[in-house]
């Protein structure tokens, strides 16, 4: 049975696992060197810090997918929008997983107080990233034409964004203004 769990320090091997194949084999991420599970470790205690979710997606047990998101940028005008991260194992791409999670990080990340999400997808190529986030309601928002060099060719950068909760079309309130 598949569902969708907070992650816990148990589950940063297969976290760090997921995200190595990735950088190793694919251009949705610009890291070269896979980190290591202290660095992941202490990637998810920053997001867990900072109030915001990190997921992991579960299949009989085991750890086939994780999403979080951060804040976009650290100046304080910023602190209504976040950047969604979505990795799958290879084994469970392409069967509606990662629409699955990252439907419930938005979730998640409405609660709280994220008004929009924003996806920073690398590589204009990475026809996956870009369908589970057009699935999931964000918009093509411009391209960061080749901002990116890995695997010895240049690689664009695609924005994507999607409102959350009330969006734009009310004043926002930190949870610590109300």
């Amino acid at each position: 049975m598949t569902k969708i769990r907070p992650a816990v320090d148990s589950d940063i091997a297969a976290i760090t696992a997921i995200y190595a194949h990735h950088v190793l084999n694919g251009t949705g991420t610009f890291e070269t060197t896979p980190p290591d599970e202290k660095d992941m470790a202490a990637r998810r205690a920053d997001v867990l810090a900072r109030g915001l979710p990190y997921l992991v997606l579960e299949d009989a047990g085991a750890v086939i997918g994780f999403a979080y998101c951060n804040w976009f940028k650290p100046r304080p005008a910023y602190r209504f929008s976040a950047e969604d991260s979505i990795y799958l194992a290879a084994a469970a791409a392409g069967k509606g997983l990662g629409r699955l999670l990252l439907t419930e990080l938005m979730a998640q990340a409405e609660r709280c107080g994220v008004r929009q999400m924003l996806a920073v997808i690398g590589d204009s190529a990475n026809k996956g990233s870009i369908g589970v986030h057009r699935s999931c309601g964000f918009e093509h928002t411009g391209v960061l034409r080749s901002s990116g060099w890995k695997f010895e060719r240049w690689l664009d950068v695609v924005l994507m964004q999607r409102s959350l909760g009330l969006g734009d079309s009310a004043a926002a309130q930190s949870p610590d203004e109300k």
